[in-house]
């Protein structure tokens, strides 16, 4: 067992804001049990951008690690001394590792957290896909897909500005990446492999455009949940991926780099979110 998980007092953290209604606590906390490691601590702090580097320079020494979501993904990159392939590649960290010399090391796990959530359903290799969105998400998700889309990639936008950031990501993460107009979204649903990015509530008019034989359906969202279009997707038999397997298969990398501790237990890490978001 790696020195990190010894009796020694422990601390990690997600930092973000808002960041009250996270589940990371809840997902950690249960790794932690799970692991026997008494001596750790997992919490949250609200902190954004403006607080992030003091924030950072008052660390309690026994901190080992930080999850990080939105605004500081990109924020915290020129905070830290140095940056994984991964994270680089989609200049986003949602990871921080604190080294007992105290250095931080920036990664991001939601990347191959998406490829392992994938990878849980079967799906391990597709032709093409089609993303919905164009956020941060959005990004992640085209590097996902590099690592498992030998195809083109079709990104379905609201307007030109996205449309050009959606191909400049393609050509950066080696994805041939074609975009169309939000208005024809409907026709995302002929691809084997639909990812949507959006926010609560904007798949909910594609609804009818489900096909009978639908592919595979990753929402990244989690709560509420069903959202209308998995729910629908479902009911016309297709695999359906949601936002809690990802935030679970990108959460247990995040433990494992953050206590050195392999395998992270991913089926109490599942039970304990899918417990807290039952009680909302």
């Amino acid at each position: 067992m790696h020195s990190r998980a010894s009796t020694e007092v422990r601390r990690a953290a997600v930092l973000g804001s808002p960041i009250a209604h996270s589940l990371s606590p809840v997902l950690h906390r249960a790794a932690y049990a799970a692991l026997g490691l008494g001596t750790w601590s997992y919490e949250r702090f609200e902190v954004d951008e403006t607080e992030l580097p003091a924030f950072l320079e008052r660390l309690d020494p026994a901190f080992a690690g930080l999850s990080l979501t939105m605004p500081l993904k990109r924020a915290v990159i020129p905070l830290l001394d140095g940056i994984s392939d991964t994270a680089a590649a989609v200049e986003a960290v949602n990871t921080v590792v604190i080294g007992e010399d105290g250095r931080r090391t920036g990664d991001n796990t939601d990347i191959p957290g998406m490829v392992a959530a994938l990878r849980e359903r079967g799906v391990e290799k597709v032709e093409y896909a089609a993303v919905l969105g164009a956020g941060a998400t959005a990004s992640s998700a085209l590097a996902a897909l590099s690592r498992i889309c030998t195809g083109p990639v079709t990104a379905y936008v609201r307007t030109h500005t996205r449309a050009n950031e959606m191909r400049g990501w393609g050509e950066r993460l080696g994805v041939e990446v074609h975009t169309a107009d939000w208005a024809e979204a409907g026709h995302a649903f002929d691809a084997p492999l639909v990812v949507a990015t959006t926010p609560a509530g904007a798949t909910d008019a594609l609804v009818p455009y489900v096909p009978e034989r639908p592919g595979t359906l990753f929402d990244v969202l989690y709560d509420p949940w069903p959202t209308p279009l998995a729910a629908a997707w479902a009911e016309e038999g297709g695999a359906v991926v949601g936002g809690l397997d990802l935030l679970v298969h990108q959460a247990v990398l995040q433990v494992e780099q953050m206590t050195g501790v392999t395998p992270a237990p991913l089926a109490a890490m599942r039970a304990a979110g899918e417990q807290a978001l039952s009680e909302r």
